[in-house]
């Protein structure tokens, strides 16, 4: 499995944001669905180490997300929700200094083909500012995927996206989780039922539900994800 977690915890003062979660993830992409405020922009940031757990374990590819960060980091592609970009470059500019970040070989051809699966084709010679917030999603996907990570976290990715481009966006998505192991955290049930093979519900810090799509709704009597998720969220 490319990602172990177990007994996983994160504590702010007095409050348990993720309270002791365990679950295993491979290739394919996993639906990581619960209400504000559950837990979930709180794991993936444990699983990127970008903050350290309270207790528990987490691996990404076999290495230790606390004692391996580097090379955790190395293996995951990460779009926050925030989605930090630096404005006043140029699409092409921007993601030819994340290529040199990861010291990519061939980058000028890795760029092209990033560009293309995203989309961007036709906005890359634009400063970032000057794109919709749309093609700036698209832009956070690109950099997420420039160095062909193994893991990859994707924070409301869909976060802006018209009708039209949703579909190419989910497209994209399901094509990275035939390699790759895609942890995908969205609101928005009908991304989940296009995208997800297995899903994960959590709720005040706990695992509420963790099967695949079919197995979820045979379990709650056919009923629809939005109302399983009402069911176990409320």
């Amino acid at each position: 499995m490319s990602i172990k977690v177990d007994g996983l915890t994160k504590v702010y003062g007095s409050q348990t944001a993720v309270n002791g979660i365990s679950f295993t993830a491979g290739p394919g992409v996993l639906g990581f669905l619960g209400p504000n405020g559950a837990g979930k922009s709180t794991t993936m940031k444990m699983l990127t180490g970008f903050v350290p757990q309270s207790s528990g374990y987490a691996s990404v590819c076999g290495f230790d997300t606390v004692t391996n960060s580097i090379e955790v980091k190395r293996r995951i592609g990460y779009l926050p929700e925030s989605n930090p970009l630096y404005m006043d470059m140029y699409v092409k500019e921007a993601l030819s200094f994340m290529a040199g970040i990861h010291q990519l070989p061939n980058a000028d051809s890795r760029i092209k083909e990033v560009i293309d699966q995203t989309g961007l084709t036709p906005e890359q010679h634009k400063k970032i500012h000057q794109l919709s917030k749309g093609y700036k999603q698209r832009v956070g996907i690109a950099q997420a995927i420039l160095h062909n990570p193994e893991v990859l976290i994707l924070d409301e990715p869909t976060s802006g996206l018209d009708p039209n481009q949703l579909i190419g966006i989910r497209q994209l998505i399901r094509d990275l989780g035939a390699t790759k192991t895609v942890i995908l955290s969205t609101h928005i049930m009908q991304e989940v039922e296009a995208t997800c093979s297995q899903v994960i519900i959590i709720n005040k810090g706990n695992i509420a539900a963790n099967n695949t799509l079919q197995g979820l709704k045979e379990q709650h009597s056919g009923k629809s994800l939005e109302e399983i998720f009402i069911s176990l969220t409320n």
